[in-house]
């Protein structure tokens, strides 16, 4: 049977706060904030002023792959950023091989 994917799309107006990615990842902030220092999430535009970060929803997605691939697999966040990373890079090759309608 399929996963089931909750989304929640954010327009730049409405950008999470890191507390509330934290919530919905269901992760401790000082997670995000590893993450976004070592630059696995988020470019911080804002500097090491952590109160000033807003996240979006695609950074939203991939906070949260990164935990069930850190949780599933027992990966550190090196390895749990590279996976997403590739599977990021697979997804836009296969929309550019489906847009010139290759298959």
């Amino acid at each position: 049977m399929g996963q089931v994917l909750t989304a929640v799309v954010i327009d730049d107006d409405a950008a999470l706060t890191l507390d509330e990615l934290a919530q919905a990842c269901a992760v401790a902030p000082d997670w995000v904030v590893a993450r976004v220092r070592t630059g696995i999430l988020l470019d911080a535009a804002d500097g090491d002023d952590a109160g000033r970060w807003r996240f979006t929803s695609a950074d939203l997605v991939r906070a949260r792959r990164l935990c069930q691939i850190e949780r599933a697999f027992d990966a550190n966040d090196d390895v749990a950023a590279l996976v997403v990373d590739l599977s990021e890079e697979i997804r836009r090759l296969r929309g550019k091989l489906s847009a010139a309608g290759v298959r």
